[in-house]
């Protein structure tokens, strides 16, 4: 109901993720006007799924998020449940993982950052940048234009996916 809500709202792209864990809840949200969908726990469990989904869909529909947490030797973990759960896979590794799995597009967060609005861990960004050739947006810490320059300017992203900046009024939106 709120996908097809928002559908008919807002006329930019739409991407939704959260508790999509099939082909029939892919299906679902892209009936209810999605243009595309994040998967990240479902991708883990079974990897499968980003192939069979981009031959149905097509890679374009289909994001993996990523959401990695830096580990004290400087390497990135890739979690689950916003960094709850642990995966056991490199995220960088991982990100090429998923692109030879097909999916079209990598939403990199990094937990470490998200929520903070001190700025986008750009060693995460460069090094997932540098590992694929897919779209890469970048998520977790921005919290000024600023930082949107900063990462735009210097780093190969396709995008950024900014929230708090938002929600908590540190920028507004003029109509």
């Amino acid at each position: 109901e709120i996908i097809s809500r928002t559908a008919k709202e807002v006329f930019i792209p739409l991407t939704v993720g959260g508790g999509i864990r099939s082909l029939e809840d892919i299906s679902n949200v892209l009936r209810a006007g999605a243009d595309k969908v994040s998967i990240n726990t479902a991708a883990h469990e079974d990897p499968s799924l980003i192939t069979k989904a981009c031959k149905i869909y097509g890679k374009s529909t289909i994001v993996v998020s990523i959401e990695a947490i830096k580990q004290p030797n400087g390497s990135y973990m890739a979690f689950t449940d916003n960094g709850r759960n642990r995966t056991g896979k490199e995220a960088v590794s991982w990100s090429k993982e998923v692109e030879e799995l097909g999916a079209g597009e990598i939403l990199v967060t990094s937990v470490d950052h998200e929520g903070t609005g001190h700025g986008m861990d750009d060693d995460l960004i460069r090094k997932v940048c540098n590992a694929v050739t897919i779209p890469i947006v970048a998520h977790g810490g921005i919290g000024s234009p600023i930082h949107v320059l900063d990462v735009a300017s210097q780093l190969p992203v396709s995008g950024l996916a900014i929230a708090s900046m938002f929600h908590y009024y540190t920028i507004t939106i003029s109509k």
